[in-house]
């Protein structure tokens, strides 16, 4: 369990897409990167799973990477998927309609729980994620779940927020007294084993840091409710505090640079890992990798 999140409070923020709409361009950013990586794995998909979805920027993306698949769309929120079968609507023309080729039609969109997920074993060639994984109390369940959903063979690639994520934020908290509060990540470490455990093959996990700045502190907390705020069980509302909202706001203040703004850290951890081909009794599958003939 990463934490003691409160999955119905997560829901309702997501409800409400104009309270996300300002974290999106991190989003942004980390599915290119995440591109950059998926471009090094040779694979040709037949279904693939875009699971936490959102608004569905990353769908354009997925749909031109891998133009002979089938994509499909699932978020636990369906005023995301909303938004998602809207944008999807505005892009489709009226030629593309008219040929009725590939492309020309929205994928199937499904709104359901990560770690319960409505959909058949072994469906997909590739399940994708990004940074949604973490708004879950309970990844090892999520990995499970995939890993079910996944065929043989099948790539799952994700995005997730680590440890030293409102880094700067974390250390205003604690000198204000909110250490009960503060949000924790689960560690890159962790999800490695989390993914071995679940059935996953040669997990690969890497992370980078990503720094965001600010003019104003106002500008900054403003965000981190767009990334999904703090949904623990226990969590107290800071900003009703107006001694608590002070003091945070000077800790943030103090680290303003010469330049006049205000840093915000990002950990994003990036994982890979493939469902291994089934083993049967008494047999084993060999690969051969024929030398080229020059």
């Amino acid at each position: 369990m990463s934490a003691p999140i409160d999955v119905v409070r997560v829901r309702e923020l997501f409800r409400r897409p104009e309270r996300v709409a300002g974290s999106a361009f991190l989003r942004r950013e980390v599915a290119g990167r995440m591109h950059e990586r998926l471009a090094l794995i040779k694979i040709d998909p037949q279904r693939v799973l875009d699971v936490g979805c959102g608004e569905g920027a990353d769908l354009p993306l997925l749909q031109q990477r891998f133009a002979q698949a089938s994509v499909f769309a699932l978020d636990a929120a369906p005023e995301m998927l909303s938004i998602a079968k809207t944008a999807c609507e505005k892009k489709i023309s009226v030629w593309q309609r008219w040929l009725g080729g590939r492309g020309s039609r929205c994928p199937p969109l499904v709104a359901a729980d990560f770690a319960r997920l409505p959909l058949a074993s072994q469906t997909f060639d590739v399940l994708w994620s990004n940074l949604a994984l973490h708004w879950h109390p309970q990844p090892d369940l999520i990995f499970a779940e995939w890993q079910r959903v996944l065929r043989f063979d099948g790539l799952l690639m994700f995005s997730c927020f680590g440890p030293d994520t409102f880094q700067q934020l974390r250390n205003a908290m604690r000198q204000a007294g909110l250490n009960d509060s503060i949000l924790p990540f689960v560690d890159m470490h962790d999800f490695g084993d989390m993914l071995v455990q679940a059935g996953f093959s040669a997990p690969v996990m890497d992370m980078e840091k990503i720094t965001v700045t600010y003019r104003t502190t106002e500008q900054l907390i403003a965000d981190v409710r767009s990334f999904g705020g703090n949904p623990l069980l226990n969590s107290k509302n800071f900003i009703s505090g107006r001694h608590i909202l002070l003091s945070i706001k000077q800790s943030l203040e103090a680290l303003r640079s010469v330049d006049g703004v205000i840093p915000l850290s990002f950990e994003i951890i990036y994982g890979h890992a493939f469902k291994p081909v089934r083993k049967v009794a008494g047999e084993a599958v060999i690969h051969f990798d024929w030398p080229r003939q020059s």
